[in-house]
Parts: structure tokens; sequence; C-alpha cells
């Protein structure tokens, strides 16, 4: 049986351009060791609208605690500089993620690094006030802070004015309206109410601020698709965080009806949690929770199967199918131990047999239609 270290460790044996060496096969960059930025691509997407110029990023919520799962500063750190060795140039971080914690790990390890030389991504949508009795909220040792929504036009400048202190950075490239979606429960019956406020305050108040130069870009980051077609229709956003909603094992929606809309509004796609929180890479969580859909296990574990008899490793697979439509400009998994930022960046250069992929389509356990890496 092929393990997901053995098929990336031959695919780099090959690959051009990586030379990431011993240190690389065993999933950590050697410290010495600063590879190029992966991945760039045109600053314009397909509707000529800005988009993130590196195909592949890092996802802030692990650091944030996300699950429960603690991470310490010094594991923090330690992933964060594995990912900048390794070439990873996109950080997506949010105030939600561990009430604050995320950005200040990333500030720290992200601001004596030139500016201009990676994209990083924060979020609007609740603002943080100390509270040394606040509650978790779902997070592993976050920040005392409390939080609550607000979408309007001043609580986003204030949001991300915050955020910069908090980072310590003199400006951020791309915000995402954070986690206005009907599926977040902790708005109970108010998401039309706070979509309403975003459309009068947030989503103007950041076109203004890429018009003045203050960001380059703005989207909804979501979990469901109802946000984006809202924002597309009633504004003029850029690029959309699409969390958990493109993956290997879930992905026909997006299909049929993300990027048709990303085509009509000229927008584009950062995916978020390309493995389904994990459960690609065999966590039996998915998607923020331990619920998991009926007969999703047992696709994935046929899905393992085709993946072994071909010599592929099914998170690189993930990664790879996450990125192939026209309309991804990035992909952003999430990173709990410092080997693993090296092993993603070398995911996406491996080559993977058109065998693979066929047999997926073949069993439907891929759309017929759904793009494929080249």
């Amino acid at each position: 049986m092929t393990t997901r270290r053995e098929f990336i460790g031959t695919g780099l044996a090959s690959a051009t351009g990586l030379a990431m060496g011993s240190a690389a096969l065993g999933g950590v960059a050697n410290a010495a060791t600063v590879h190029e930025p992966m991945l760039e691509q045109s600053i314009k997407g397909p509707g000529g609208k800005w988009q993130p110029k590196f195909r592949l990023g890092q996802g802030g919520a692990p650091l944030g605690g996300s699950s429960g799962l603690s991470m310490s500063d010094g594991e923090a750190l330690a992933t964060l500089g594995n990912a900048w060795n390794a070439g990873i140039r996109f950080y997506d971080t949010s105030p939600w993620y561990g009430l604050g914690l995320s950005e200040r790990r990333f500030g720290l390890a992200l601001h004596r690094k030139p500016r201009d030389s990676y994209v990083l991504s924060t979020k609007v949508g609740r603002i943080l006030t100390g509270d040394s009795d606040a509650p978790q909220a779902g997070w592993a040792n976050p920040d005392p802070f409390a939080y609550r929504y607000d979408y309007s036009a001043s609580a986003t400048r204030r949001s991300i004015e915050d955020s910069l202190q908090r980072l310590g950075l003199p400006y951020i490239d791309l915000v995402f309206i954070h986690d206005l979606s009907p599926d977040n429960g902790d708005m109970k019956t108010s998401y039309n109410q706070y979509l309403q406020e975003a459309i009068k305050g947030a989503m103007p108040e950041l076109s203004k601020m890429r018009d003045e130069g203050l960001i380059k870009g703005w989207g909804m980051g979501v979990n469901t698709l109802p946000p984006i077609l809202a924002a597309n229709e009633a504004s003029d956003p850029d690029v959309h965080l699409a969390a958990c909603q493109y993956t290997l094992m879930d992905h026909q929606e997006s299909i049929e009806k993300l990027f048709p809309d990303c085509e009509k509004h000229g927008t584009t796609v950062v995916v978020g949690s390309p493995l389904n929180n994990g459960f690609l890479a065999g966590r039996d969580r998915y998607n923020y929770g331990p619920s998991i859909p009926n007969g999703f296990k047992q696709k994935r574990d046929r899905m393992i199967a085709i993946a072994q008899t071909h010599g592929v490793d099914l998170r690189t697979a993930a990664l790879q199918f996450c990125a192939a439509p026209k309309y991804v400009s990035s992909v952003i998994p999430g990173a709990r131990a410092a080997h693993q930022p090296a092993e993603n960046v070398n995911s996406m250069s491996v080559k993977i047999p058109s065998g693979f992929w066929s047999q997926l389509r073949s069993e439907s356990l891929i759309a017929e239609n759904a793009p494929i890496p080249a």
C-alpha cells in the first residue's frame, strides 16, 4: 500500500524546481532553505477582477484551535515557518479564529517579511471586545474576547483596523464577509436581517475601501451558496471564500450553480476546507462537526481503494481536484502540524495518472462534468 508520504516523495523526486531534498520527504522544510513562491498566476481572474496570485495558500482556523484541538505558540510558529520556507505566500485568517489568536500568530510570523511578497486575507462581521469571562465558542484555548455580529459600514472599518493592530501589518489584501450564512446557528433567526445590513453597510464600504486602494478585493467567506449568490447580485465582489463547497466528496452544486454565477459576475473562488475539515485525510469529522453524512465513509473508503490501485494518495488527489476549475483562484488547506504545509506544496506538483480520475468518474464518485487536473 502506498502511503501519502511515499507517494509525495516519489512525485517530488521527479518534479523540477522544487528541490526540497530529504527534509521535504520527511515533511518539514529545512529552516535554512527558503523556496521560491509556488504556483503563481495572473492577478486578474477570468472576469478581469483581482484575485490572489498564488494558487495554493494556507488557512488559519487550526492556528486558532479549531475543532477544539489546541496548538501551542511554538507549534503555530513552526507551522508558519514551514509554510514560508516551502514557498506558500497566501495566508488566510480571521478575528473569529481563536477570538483573535490566529491573527496574532500570523502577525508574529509575517511582520518582518517583505509585505509585498505575500497575500493576506482576513474577515469582518464580528467585533471583539476584551472579556475575562468570554466563552471559548468551540476554540481550544482562545484569547479572552467576547464577540458580537455587526455588518455595518462603521463596524467593517473598525474590524479591519482592529485586525491590523493584532497582525502588526500596514494593510490587508483581501477581506471576506464572514459566516453570514443560513447555516450559522449562532445567528438563530437573524440571518436575513444581517444580510440586509451587510448589503447596505459592509458591501459598499468594502467596495469603497477597494476604490481607495486600502484593500485589493473582497467577497463572502461562507460555507453555503446563497450568501455568495446574494452578494454577486447586490454588489460587486471580486473573490469569495467558499468553504466545504467544492471538494472531492461534494461538488455538484458548485458546478451547477456557483461557477456559472461566477462567470456571470466575473468573480472567482478561493476553496476553503478542501479536505472537508480533515475527512479526506482520514479524520472522522466532517465540515467542522462530528456528524458525517450517510454513505460518505463508504464513499471515502472506495476512493481510497481506487487511489491505492493507481498509486495515488487521496489527500493529494483531493487538493489537486479543488484547484482544477477555471473559476477557482486558490486552494487553502489548513495545517495542524509543522510538516503539513510542505506536504501540501509537494502534493500540488505530483502527477496523478489519468486512469485514477477515469475510474472515479466511471463509478460516479465524482461528477461527469467535474474539471480534473491536467
